[in-house]
C-alpha cells in the first residue's frame, strides 16, 4: 500500500530507501561530468553538450493521458483529443515503474516555475539521467543553496525515466512511450521517451490546472521594446514565435509560455527550448551564440567527430533539432520578474498553401477565431514534401482545464480592457505555395513585427482579404510592397482563390467542432468573420492543397 505525502507521489512513495543513489539538486557543472562519466553525450568545440533522444525525436499526442478520477472529472475538459486512462491501469503502470526504479540512481531537481512570487509553484523533477536533470535546471527556476532539501515540499512531481517502457495491453496505453499525468497524487510520470520536450510539455500542463483563475496561461513567447511596449507571440512549433521574440531591437522577456494575471504578464519559466534547424549566425546572431555556450543543451544535433564543430544544417536524424539554455545567455533578456499589460499580440502561423499575407491587422473577434484555430501547415514528410492544413485548439488542447471558449473569451476580455492590438504573422509561403517558391524571408517577418512595435503601421492605409476579411497593410518599411498582398503575389489569380476558398472550408470545419459548445452570442461574434460558405466540392474538381 503506497503512502503518500499531502497526497502526493513523492521520494518516500517512490522507495527513496530501495534506490541506489539521489542525487540533488546538483550544478550545471556537476551534471556535466555525470553525463561524460555516464556516456550520455559529447561536448563540442564551444563547451555545449550534444545528447540524442533515440527513436522519439518530438512529442506523441497520441500517448498522453490523464487518470479519470474525482479530481481530474471535475477539472479536466473531457474531448477526443484527451486519451482518459483508468485508475486501474494506472496502478498496475505505477506498481511496474516503481519496481523499475528500485536500485537506480536518479538526479533530482527541487525548482519553481512562474518569475512572479505571487504565483510560485514549487515543483520537485526525478531524472533517470543526467542530461535531463540539467535541461531542467536550464528550462526552470533553481533553488540555490537549499536547506534541508529532504524537506522540500513541491506542488506536484514529474518522474522522467526514459528506459522503462509500457506495456499497452497491460497498461492501457497505446505504445512503449506514455505521458500519464494524475491529478489526484500531483504527478506526472513520463516514460519510453528521452525527448525532453515531454517534461516541459508535463509542467506547464500542471500550471495550467494549478494556476489561479485570475490568471490566463499562455502558450507564448514575449518581448519588450527599449521604450516597454510588451509585445506577445502565439504559434505553434515551426512558426517561429522564439526566433521572432529574440530580436536585437528588443528586450527578450520569454520562450513558450506566460501568465496574463490582473497586473500583467509573467514568465512561467527561466529558460529557452529553440528549434535551432537550419539557424545561421546571419538570420538569429543571439541564438546561434547561445547554442555554443558551457551549458546549452543541443538534442540531436549533428556534430563533427574529429573537430567537434556542431552543423545546424544537417536534418538526417531529425529537423526537430532543439537547443536549451538558460535566458540569462542572451544579451537583450530583461531579469524583471513580472511586466505590464501587452501592447500588441502576434497569431503566428506557417502556411504553406500560400494564400495568407505576411501581415494582417486582425480584430478581437478575429484574434479570439485565430486563437481557437490555431492553424499552420503540417508537413507529412521531408521526402514528398506533402502538406495538409493543422489545427490545435489554443496551441495545444492537452493543458486545458475548461473548454476553449472560455480561453478565448477571457483572451478577448484582456485584448478589450487593455487596448491591445492584434495582428496575424505569416512566416510560411505567401502568394505562391510550398514547392512553388521559397518560404517568406526571415528578415521581412523581423521587419513586420518591427514595424507594427515601432508604431510605423498605425497610419498606414489598410485593404480588407474579400475572403478573409482581415485587414493587409498597403505599406510596411522592410518589405516589398508587392508582397504584402498575396493575390498580388501570386502567378494564377483563379487557382489562388481556389486555394483561398478551400482553406476557409477547412477552418470551417474545424470550427465545427465548438458549435455545440458555444454560447449564442459568441456565434454571432463569429458569423461575419468568415463569411464564405463550403459550397464547392472540391474533390469533384480534383483539386487538393
Amino acid at each position: 500500500m503506497l503512502k503518500f505525502k499531502n497526497g502526493a507521489l513523492d521520494l518516500v512513495t517512490i522507495g527513496k530507501e530501495n534506490l541506489r543513489q539521489v542525487k540533488r539538486n546538483y550544478s550545471k557543472a556537476k551534471l556535466y561530468e555525470e553525463i561524460i562519466q555516464n556516456r550520455e553525450g559529447q561536448i563540442t568545440h564551444g563547451g555545449a553538450l550534444v545528447v540524442r533522444t533515440g527513436h522519439a525525436h518530438e512529442r506523441s499526442h497520441t500517448d498522453r493521458f490523464i487518470v479519470k478520477d474525482s479530481i481530474s472529472e471535475k477539472k479536466v475538459c473531457w474531448g477526443p483529443r484527451i486519451n482518459e486512462l483508468e485508475p486501474s491501469y494506472y496502478e498496475t503502470f505505477l506498481n511496474r515503474a516503481l519496481s523499475y526504479m528500485q536500485n537506480k540512481n536518479v538526479y533530482v531537481q527541487n525548482c519553481h516555475v512562474c518569475s512572479e512570487s505571487n504565483y510560485s509553484i514549487p515543483i520537485r523533477i526525478v531524472t533517470e539521467t543526467a542530461w535531463h536533470s540539467l535541461f531542467v535546471r536550464n528550462m526552470f527556476f533553481p533553488i540555490y543553496n537549499q536547506q534541508e532539501p529532504e524537506k522540500y515540499d513541491p506542488t506536484f512531481t514529474v518522474i522522467h525515466i526514459p528506459s522503462f517502457q509500457s506495456i499497452p495491453e497491460i497498461d492501457g496505453t497505446n505504445s512503449q512511450t506514455a505521458v500519464i499525468v494524475n491529478m489526484t497524487h500531483k504527478v506526472v510520470i513520463i516514460c519510453g521517451s528521452a525527448y525532453s520536450g515531454n517534461i516541459r510539455q508535463a509542467v506547464f500542463t500542471m500550471i495550467n490546472y494549478l494556476i489561479p483563475d485570475n490568471v490566463f496561461p499562455m502558450r507564448s513567447a514575449a518581448s519588450m521594446s527599449f521604450s516597454g511596449d510588451i509585445a506577445l507571440f502565439m504559434g505553434r512549433e515551426g512558426t517561429g514565435k522564439t526566433t521572432l521574440a529574440i530580436d536585437s531591437q528588443s528586450i527578450f522577456i520569454g520562450d513558450h509560455s506566460h501568465g496574463w494575471g490582473a497586473d500583467g504578464i509573467f514568465n512561467f519559466e527561466n529558460g529557452i527550448y529553440a528549434k535551432v534547424f537550419g539557424t545561421t549566425a546571419e538570420d538569429s546572431p543571439e541564438i546561434d551564440n547561445c547554442i555554443r555556450n558551457f551549458g546549452t543543451l543541443l538534442e540531436n544535433v549533428s556534430i563533427h567527430l574529429e573537430s567537434r564543430d556542431i552543423d545546424l544544417s544537417d536534418g538526417d536524424l531529425t529537423t526537430n533539432t532543439r537547443a536549451s539554455f538558460a535566458n540569462k545567455l542572451l544579451p537583450n533578456v530583461s531579469r524583471k520578474k513580472s511586466y505590464g499589460h501587452p501592447k500588441n499580440l502576434f497569431l503566428l502561423t506557417c502556411d504553406a498553401f500560400g494564400v495568407l499575407p505576411p501581415i494582417a491587422r486582425l480584430s478581437p473577434e478575429q484574434a479570439m477565431f485565430g486563437f481557437l484555430s490555431s492553424f499552420t501547415s503540417e508537413f507529412i514528410t521531408s521526402a514528398t514534401g506533402d502538406v495538409k492544413p493543422s489545427f490545435n485548439v489554443c496551441f495545444g488542447d492537452s493543458s486545458l482545464t475548461y473548454p476553449p471558449h472560455v480561453y478565448a473569451e477571457r483572451l478577448r476580455d484582456k485584448i478589450k480592457e487593455h487596448g491591445v492590438s492584434c495582428w496575424l504573422i505569416n512566416t510560411g509561403w505567401s502568394g505562391k505555395k510550398y514547392g512553388e517558391a521559397d518560404r517568406f524571408p526571415l528578415k521581412y517577418s523581423r521587419a513586420a513585427v518591427r514595424a507594427v512595435m515601432s508604431g510605423e503601421l498605425e497610419n498606414v492605409d489598410y485593404e480588407t482579404d474579400p475572403v478573409f476579411q482581415f485587414s493587409i497593410p498597403t505599406l510596411c518599411p522592410g518589405i516589398p510592397k508587392e508582397m504584402l498582398n498575396p493575390r498580388v503575389h501570386t502567378d494564377n489569380i483563379g487557382e489562388y482563390e481556389l486555394r483561398a476558398n478551400r482553406l476557409v472550408a477547412e477552418f470551417l470545419k474545424d470550427f465545427s467542432q465548438f458549435e455545440d459548445q458555444i454560447p449564442e452570442d459568441m456565434k454571432g461574434l463569429f458569423s461575419n468573420i468568415l463569411p464564405v460558405e463550403d459550397q464547392i466540392d472540391f474533390s469533384d474538381l480534383g483539386f487538393s492543397m
